[in-house]
């Protein structure tokens, strides 16, 4: 029995010095609790790309370099690790904290930028929610204005052009679903902003055209004592149309709804005339 106790002992005293032997360099330097090798050794996976071991150390080691010269550093790389593991919520959060905490910097300008870029890293496809793409431009714009001498001005505004496009394109998709549900109304009402929005806009005929025939087609689905009021409307948008574009793809088009619209006001002008004269003969 005291021969099988002591095999067991000895089992599992091997079996622990295996353990710790198997035990990575990454898990012994995290947990020596010695900052000056775990600092060390971040800055070297830092080096090598392996961001997320990069990471957990400078996350154990920030608090210990508190108000030293090597804080600025740790901080900036450790920004830097949440962008490089696609993290850019957090990597957003990060590089403004830096700003914030050494506004004195030599890398504020950077982060600044990099603040702003990794909400525009978030923005998605045109067809989801937006509020990243907004943020990321006015991120964007605030870096312009503020550093208006910066060689990545170029490519801030570059971005912001683009991020435009997107909402643009956006708001010109959700105009044409209220226009292909012949919510004609409600397909104005987009149009009309997108163009106060977009004025830079360069679809701004295709968009007048929409707002034309969308006015039309609410004229002649309404009820005739909306009519007169309605075609009045398309009446004057096509004119202003065929005077903006005259040499449009849609002016033909656009010529036909303006007669038929003069020919619709004469009809309601005349059955109008008629009720008149009979209500006044009776």
């Amino acid at each position: 029995m005291e021969k099988q106790l002591s095999y067991l002992a000895l089992l599992c005293g091997t079996i622990l010095l295996l353990a710790s032997g198997c035990k990575s360099e990454f898990e012994k330097v995290r947990i020596s609790g010695n900052p000056e090798v775990m600092f060390a050794k971040a800055n070297e996976y830092y080096e090598e790309e392996e961001f997320a071991k990069a990471q957990s150390l400078f996350e154990l080691v920030i608090g210990s370099y508190r108000g030293k010269k090597e804080a600025e550093e740790i901080y900036y790389r450790y920004a830097y690790t949440y962008y490089y593991l696609g993290q850019y919520i957090l990597a957003s959060y990060y590089f403004n904290n830096f700003s914030n905490t050494y506004s004195a910097s030599q890398y504020r300008e950077e982060t600044d930028f990099m603040a702003a870029y990794s909400h525009y890293k978030l923005s998605p496809t045109f067809r989801l929610d937006q509020t990243y793409t907004e943020k990321a431009i006015e991120d964007l714009q605030l870096y312009v204005n503020t550093y208006p001498q910066s060689e990545r001005v170029q490519e801030a505004n570059q971005l912001i052009d683009d991020m435009r496009a997107k909402l643009e394109r956006k708001a010109l998709e959700e105009a044409m679903l209220y226009f292909d549900l012949r919510q004609y109304q409600s397909a104005i009402q987009s149009f009309e902003n997108l163009l106060k929005d977009f004025p830079e806009t360069n679809r701004a005929e295709e968009v007048r055209y929409y707002i034309l025939r969308s006015a039309y087609l609410l004229a002649d689905n309404s009820f005739v004592e909306k009519q007169e009021t309605r075609y009045r409307d398309a009446l004057t948008r096509a004119s202003e149309f065929i005077a903006k574009y005259p040499d449009s793809d849609h002016a033909k088009e656009v010529a036909q709804m303006l007669t038929n619209s003069k020919e619709k006001l004469n009809q309601l002008t005349n059955v109008g005339y008629q009720d008149k004269s009979s209500r006044t003969r009776s």
